[in-house]
Order: C-alpha cells, then sequence, then structure tokens
C-alpha cells in the first residue's frame, strides 16, 4: 500500500478530548478514496456506495503527521473496491483501517456505467520541457 496523502493535525481537528476527530478524519478518507477512484476509473464521476466496518485503533494528537494509504483490491463492472488505512507518518503505529471502500462509476446521468478496468493503472503526466519552435 502506498502512503501519497499526509495531514498535519492542527487545534481545528481535534475534538474535545484533544485527539483528532473521527468525522474529520472520515472526510479525508472519502475525499482521498474518490480522488483514487477517478484515477483509476479514468472519470470524475464516481460516487461512494459502501465503507466497511471502520476500525479505529489509536488517536492521534495535535501537532502529529498522519498519512493515509489507500490501494485497489477488486474491479466490479462498474465498480472499484478498496481498502484504507492510516497511520502515524513518525511511529507508524495505526490509527485506522477500513477493510472495505466500494466506489461507483456513472455515467453524464448519473447512472452506474461499465469502466472496462481489470488492475491498477498508474497516470503519468509528460510535460514538455523544451518544446520545439517553429522556424519561419
Amino acid at each position: 500500500m502506498n502512503f501519497h496523502t499526509r495531514k498535519w493535525i492542527k487545534p481545528e481537528d481535534l475534538n474535545p478530548n484533544g485527539s483528532l476527530f473521527g468525522g474529520t478524519l472520515l472526510r479525508w478518507i472519502d475525499e482521498e478514496a474518490v480522488i483514487y477512484a477517478i484515477v483509476q476509473l479514468g472519470n470524475p464521476h464516481v460516487v461512494t456506495k459502501f465503507i466497511s466496518e471502520i476500525n479505529f485503533v489509536s488517536s492521534a494528537k495535535q501537532g502529529d503527521i498522519i498519512e493515509l494509504g489507500i490501494t485497489a483490491t477488486h474491479f466490479g463492472t462498474t465498480s472499484l473496491t478498496m481498502r484504507c488505512e492510516v497511520r502515524n507518518k513518525i511511529t507508524r503505529k495505526t490509527i485506522l483501517s477500513i477493510e472495505k471502500l466500494v466506489f461507483v462509476n456513472l455515467d453524464a446521468e448519473g447512472n452506474p456505467t461499465a469502466h472496462g478496468k481489470k488492475e491498477i493503472t498508474y497516470a503519468y503526466m509528460s510535460i514538455e520541457t523544451n518544446p520545439k519552435k517553429e522556424n519561419k
């Protein structure tokens, strides 16, 4: 599992107990997962269908740096299933795990539609640094 997104826990992210508010963490996970789904499926029209049991293993405190890891585990006809782990960047201690997040690929009218994907792909952008100039 690759951990690409990092968050620095700030005072506005805390609950009354002084630890990271679970709702804030779930919002970050849903946002990260939908971005992952959009990239994997090549379509900006995807929605959250299902999130399995959420296992809060430990907490994060103000000043901690956490990282979110998401990976695809199954490609359905119209869906993409992923798993997620959140951990402390410094200690590597798991904060949260979710075994199953399901996103559905939609057409322009909002109906589930086949995506044709079967495995994880990685999108790379090529940036031309020295474009050829036309000779006049």
